[in-house]
């Protein structure tokens, strides 16, 4: 039986807000706690600018806030376009390990086929949550996905903290875990010709973080990084761990998105984790990453 699951309801009950209609875009969302797909944009069109494009990304912004992830089919953009279009939600961020493509290290490769000994993103994770100043958001753009299989995951961390008891709720307060990239990124993509560095980032951020933007608590612990919560024995971080990382991920938090060739996923890392599927082989998916830079977590 779920952990969520009882005699008298489900524990977390979550009421969707119908806000204003859209204007200059079409939101259709994948379920009532998480994820959108976004029509009626021309991303290419867009980070060109003009009185209308500047409606949609505010609009897009919104999106985003109330979705916690968006997607947009059937966009053919440069990988100029790609990085305008994230450098529209601030300064872009570089990743401390990844390979990237071109002459801009903004721009990361996204690739796996039957000879890769791994693929992006397979365990549950924020992304980069290592650093000092985790990435915002993450803004994917898959060129080749397989014929089927390649699913990205994602889940809510807003509701994966008010689904919590109060008690629960009252025994993380306060609390910060140590985030390490050493040990994930330490010949992580050697395959690609890729030298390690000296060393990885790391650093402590609160295990329930408050969103800048919408004010709202989210759990902010994940399997990717996360090692341990500071200040407490560590059988019993080990176990409170467990117990976060379970219940995060559960299927009642998330939705599943199903790619296809030229798809876009923006996702913000500060209230979602996501886990890229590898169920393909021997097939190939390819793309590239965006990622805007954030702030550190409060």
């Amino acid at each position: 039986m779920s952990s969520l699951a009882g005699k008298q309801g489900p524990r977390y009950r979550h009421t969707a807000e119908d806000g204003a209609a859209y204007e200059t875009i079409a939101v259709e969302k994948l379920t009532p706690i998480i994820g959108a797909e976004i029509s009626g944009v021309d991303l290419g069109s867009l980070v060109d600018g003009d009185a209308r494009s500047n409606r949609q990304m505010d609009e897009i912004h919104r999106a985003l806030a109330e979705n916690l992830v968006i997607f947009f089919r059937d966009q053919d953009i440069t990988p100029k376009q790609h990085l305008a279009f994230g450098r529209k939600f601030g300064e872009l961020h570089v990743h401390p390990a990844a390979p990237h493509e071109d002459e801009d290290p903004a721009l990361m490769k996204i690739y796996a086929d039957k000879n890769s000994p791994r693929a992006n993103g397979e365990g549950w994770h924020s992304d980069v949550s290592c650093d000092l100043e985790p990435p915002m958001g993450s803004i994917l753009y898959i060129k080749q996905c397989p014929p089927r299989g390649g699913d990205t995951l994602f889940a809510n961390m807003y509701a994966a903290y008010e689904a919590l008891s109060d008690r629960m709720k009252a025994y993380l307060d306060g609390l910060t875990a140590l985030h390490d990239g050493e040990p994930i990124y330490r010949g992580l993509y050697a395959n690609y010709g890729v030298a390690d560095r000296p060393s990885y980032p790391s650093a402590e951020h609160p295990v329930v973080r408050t969103h800048p933007v919408t004010g709202r608590k989210a759990l902010y612990v994940n399997r990717g990084f996360t090692r341990h919560i500071d200040g407490i024995p560590r059988d019993e971080s080990d176990a409170m761990l467990a117990y976060l990382y379970q219940h995060a991920e559960n299927p009642l938090f998330q939705c599943r998105f199903r790619w296809t060739e030229n798809a876009i996923a923006f996702w913000d890392n500060r209230c979602t984790q996501h886990r890229a599927m590898w169920d393909y082989w021997p097939h190939t998916r390819s793309g590239t990453r965006v990622t805007v830079k954030g702030e550190r977590p409060v």
